[in-house]
């Protein structure tokens, strides 16, 4: 099967799984329509985007702070109003009030990546409620969609992530060669989600869980929440994982559902379901109608990386991963320690060589060696949470893999609660 085939990742997706943990922020013309949903009738109009304090200093320090890498907002959403003056659209900031129609979303939030060292990303829905032609010219929207693509990947300098939605594309016939040909001109090193000429996929729900096993290799991918179908592609790629779930009930601010923001501990449940399973993590908020992260919104952002450093900032234990034996890795104390998480991960410059592996421990007063965990892919990162034991070492053992596995590294954790 194709997982199981030995293809290697580029230098770059190695780079974006090491990033592990993202923003995503919707915001844009709807953020000021209460209640407006993906492929809503009503009219809107650029007269009613007015974020009067926008702050993306705000979103993106709140991110670093909370030791996310990388940032996604949405340049062009499904309703296909431009968070940038877009000169191939009548619908983007420079029909809007807000600064007298001379500001720029995009610019404000790449600045701010740059400036807090956050990877800047940028969404763009290939399907626009705004574009009377999307339907009946083929052609003339591929120009559209060119165009308003080369204006993102040349008036603000790199561009570290492209985030093709596909929801509301299904069945349309996009010029994809055209398309990618030219960002790859604009932008060799962007990473494509998804669509097109994926360079990672998406998980394929909006729950933050990825499923076990999470293969980094796959022959298919989903584009979009409204269809089951998948997408094939030829032979296997190293598509990596992401994971993108709301931190509330919406993805754009609404004033009904402050209620709705997750506990820390829902969200380190994700997070064991993304990270812990070798996908990223792209956690989103939207901003109000001022242009700021909501207070309840950031607090919990905040506590939650928090909670994560907590968890496995300060391993009580690590081992060099050159020191293993036919494929076993031990670590061993002379005093008993309580354990309850083990994280590793799979050095992956080679591609994903582990296909089974176990843990034994050491019991403290027996001494006698007891398999305590079986997993099947560890892949960027596996984090094995286990009832909380005494021990007088723990050994990591592949028992399957195609080639020699390589273990990036091996860390033992006591977080108690």
């Amino acid at each position: 099967m194709a997982a199981f085939q030995t293809i290697k990742p580029t230098a770059r997706q190695l780079a974006y799984q090491s990033w592990e943990f993202g923003l995503f922020l919707h915001f844009g013309l709807r953020t000021f329509y209460e209640g407006y949903r993906d492929f809503d009738p009503r009219p809107m109009s650029p007269e009613a985007f007015h974020p009067e304090k926008l702050d993306c200093e705000q979103w993106i320090g709140a991110a670093k702070a909370a030791g996310m890498q990388y940032a996604v907002l949405t340049a062009k959403h499904h309703d296909g109003f431009s968070n940038w003056p877009s000169a191939y659209s009548d619908f983007t900031v420079a029909q809007s009030p807000w600064e007298e129609g001379k500001g720029d979303v995009i610019r404000e939030f790449v600045d701010a990546c740059r400036k807090y060292d956050v990877k800047p990303g940028l969404y763009y829905s290939p399907y626009d409620g705004s574009a009377g032609f999307y339907n009946q010219d083929a052609q003339a929207y591929d120009d559209y969609f060119v165009n308003q693509i080369t204006e993102l990947l040349t008036g603000y300098g790199t561009i570290d992530v492209l985030w093709f939605d596909g929801c509301g594309s299904e069945g349309h016939e996009y010029d994809w060669k055209r398309i990618i040909g030219e960002i790859r001109r604009l932008q060799s090193e962007i990473l494509i989600f998804n669509m097109g000429d994926p360079d990672f996929r998406w998980v394929g729900n909006e729950d933050g869980i990825a499923p076990v096993p999470c293969w980094n290799v796959t022959d298919a991918t989903e584009i979009s929440i409204l269809t089951d179908e998948r997408e094939r592609l030829e032979g296997g790629l190293w598509l990596p994982a992401e994971c993108d779930v709301q931190m509330r009930a919406n993805w754009f601010y609404s004033d009904s559902d402050e209620h709705t923001v997750k506990s820390v501990e829902e969200l380190m449940g994700i997070y064991y379901s993304s990270v812990g399973r070798g996908a990223n993590l792209l956690l989103n908020i939207g901003p109000d109608r001022e242009g700021v992260l909501p207070e309840k919104d950031t607090q919990r952002l905040l506590e939650f990386g928090n909670e994560i450093r907590r968890r496995f900032g300060k391993p009580f234990a690590a081992l060099d991963p050159s020191e293993s034996e036919n494929g076993r890795w031990t670590y061993t104390t002379a005093e008993p320690q309580l354990l309850d998480h083990v994280v590793i991960q799979e050095d992956l410059t080679n591609g994903e060589c582990v296909r089974r592996f176990k843990l034994t421990v050491i019991t403290a007063k027996s001494r006698r060696p007891f398999t305590v965990y079986e997993g099947t892919n560890i892949g960027h990162k596996a984090i094995v949470r286990l009832p909380a034991m005494k021990v007088r070492g723990v050994m990591l053992e592949v028992t399957e893999s195609v080639g020699v596995p390589a273990i990036r590294s091996l860390s033992f954790h006591y977080v108690g609660r």
